[in-house]
Parts: C-alpha cells; structure tokens; sequence
C-alpha cells in the first residue's frame, strides 16, 4: 500500500448509511426522485410536427424563446445551484438527494435540445442561444441567484448566507421556471404539441418537489440555526428578492409574450407560483389570491387524464416503469406535517 504523506490532514471518512434515517423526509424524497427518474427520449416529439406546424410564426417564435430561456437556467442550477448547496448541506442522504436533483437539472436541459432538435432549425437554435446570452432579464434572474450560490464558495460562509442560498434556489424551482413553462402548457391544455408538453410536464413534476425539499431544509435551517433578529433580517431579504425578481419577471413576460397577447395571465400564473414559493418557505403567500387567477387552458394542461400532479403519485402520461406502493392514509397525514415545518 503507497504511503500518501497528506493523509493524515484527512478525518476519517465516513459511508452513508440509508437504513439510519437523518430526518424523517429525505429518504421519502430520495424514493420519489428515483420512481420517477425519466429521459427525454421516452418521448416522440416528431409527433408534435403536425400541430407546431399549424402555429404561427409568431406562437412558434415564443414557444421556442421560452424554452431557450428555461435552458439557461436548467444548466446554472446544474452547474452552480445543486452543487454549491449539496456542499454547504449536512448530511450524506441529503447531499446524496440533492445532487440527483443537481442530475435531473441537467437532463432538463437536454431536454429542451431533444425538442429543438425536431422543432427548430439549425440556424433557429444557433439564434436562439445567442438570444439568451443577450437577453438582459434572462441573464439579470439567473445571475441574482448565482450571486447566493457563490457565496457558498467562501471559507468563512454563515448560517444566513446558507438560508438566502435555499431561498434563491426555491425561488428559483417554484416561481422563476413558471413564465417558460406557461406556453407549453397553455398549447398543451389545447390538445397541442403533446410530446412536447409530456415533457414540460415531466419537468414540472420534479422541479415541485425540488422546490419543497429545499424548503424544507431552509424551514429547519430558519427554526434552528437562527435568532430571532436573523430571522427578520432573512424574511425581510425573501420579500426584497421577490419583489425584485418579480419586476424582472413582469418586464421580460411584456417582452416575450406581448405579441401574441398573453402577457397579463401569464403574470397571474408567475403571481401564483410566487406565493407557492413563500409558502415552501414556510412563510405566507405575498400576492393576492385575486391576483393569481391564471387561465383554465393552462390548468387543463397540468391536469390531464392520464397523469396526477401530486409529486407523490406514480409517474405521469401512461408512463409506468415505476413501481411505487400505494399511498395509504397516514402518508398524506405526514406530508401534510413536512410542509408545515415551522
């Protein structure tokens, strides 16, 4: 056996146990990651050219911006978001967890190639990543949540940068991806480009329980780790965040979706996955519920069916490789106590 002369500054190393829980929800998570594991090519998006081929050039033109802009963020919480939290999160199970999601964040991405290799030209695509390298409130979002990702990155990081962290990244899961996704699900809830929505649906699924997770784990960071007077200081940071990437998100929805005069409700539908990721903070609802009334179509879309959009159902769309026991009663008891951490 060679002698490494350095390993001696190394602590023992230590083997994640699975069958001694850490907590009472990361293994739950951890199973529901692997039922529905997926990949883009379990669908046939040739089958959406007929109906993307009766889209206007303008509708065409916003469903693929969409999806571009989904792209960039999808891969900065693969390189940078799921990576810097697993390392600043205790625990082998949950950086375990954490780093499967960090692997699904990047089959998200291939996904959205997987549909513009079918949907789009090649000179389409080459435009469409150059757009998103150009486009400022694309870019101004994903880097206002990198920012608290690379605070990680310090030696000397604190409780406090941790939780704004966890909020960045569950702002980003459950309010941030929701101005891409409303295209697809609003053709979708129409009976068109279905493949393609089977996808964008898929996505969903996992960035729902992405968003809960890290809530949770914020949710017990909050209750444990800090004062009271770093509490305040924390909500009052989650509130200036929203606001702020709410305004980002009002001006790049005008840019987008004005042309085709959807823009307000798409707004309604931000507005309310906004309040979703309060409420996965454990923290009340921000906007109005009057002012969250989004479009029946695009609630058609998210529920088909042939799929349930509980994250703790079976996979969605007749896919049925998984096999996960039936929920029982005291399931929904303990679900119900997990979101309710604080």
């Amino acid at each position: 056996m060679r002698n490494l002369k350095d390993q001696s500054i190394i602590n023992n190393l230590e083997a994640v146990d699975w069958n001694t829980p850490v907590d009472t929800f990361t293994k739950m998570f951890y199973d529901q990651n692997k039922n529905q594991f997926w990949i883009p090519e379990e669908f046939s998006i040739p089958l959406d050219l007929p109906s993307w081929n009766k889209l206007t050039v303008e509708e065409r033109d916003v469903y693929i911006h969409v999806l571009g802009g989904l792209t960039l963020l999808d891969t900065e919480q693969t390189e940078e978001g799921m990576l810097h939290v697993a390392k600043a999160t205790d625990h082998s199970q949950r950086k375990a967890l954490l780093m499967f999601m960090g692997a699904m964040e990047g089959i998200h991405a291939d996904s959205y190639s997987t549909i513009f290799q079918t949907l789009a030209s090649k000179s389409d695509r080459n435009e469409l990543f150059e757009w998103v390298k150009g486009n400022k409130n694309l870019q101004y979002k994903a880097k206002s949540v990198v920012t608290y990702y690379r605070e990680l990155e310090k030696d000397d990081y604190t409780y406090i940068d941790l939780a704004k962290a966890y909020i960045a990244s569950v702002f980003l899961e459950t309010f941030l991806f929701y101005s891409g996704f409303y295209y697809p699900l609003y053709q979708y809830g129409q009976g068109k480009v279905m493949q393609s929505g089977d996808v964008i649906n898929m996505i969903i699924r996992d960035e729902s329980i992405h968003g809960v997770y890290i809530g949770l784990l914020f949710q017990e960071l909050f209750r444990d780790k800090l004062n009271e007077v770093e509490k305040k200081a924390v909500y009052d940071f989650s509130i200036e965040l929203l606001e702020d990437l709410y305004a980002n998100e009002v001006e790049y929805t005008d840019s987008v979706y004005n042309k085709i005069g959807l823009s307000a409700d798409v707004k309604a539908f931000v507005r309310y996955n906004a309040n979703k990721a309060m409420m996965n903070l454990g923290f009340d609802s921000y906007f109005d519920e009057k002012d969250c009334e989004f479009s029946s179509i695009v609630l058609n879309g998210l529920d088909t069916k042939t799929k349930n959009s509980d994250f703790f159902s079976q996979k969605q769309n007749g896919y049925t490789k998984a096999v996960v026991t039936p929920l029982e009663d005291s399931d929904f008891v303990e679900i119900l106590q997990l979101t309710q951490f604080n």
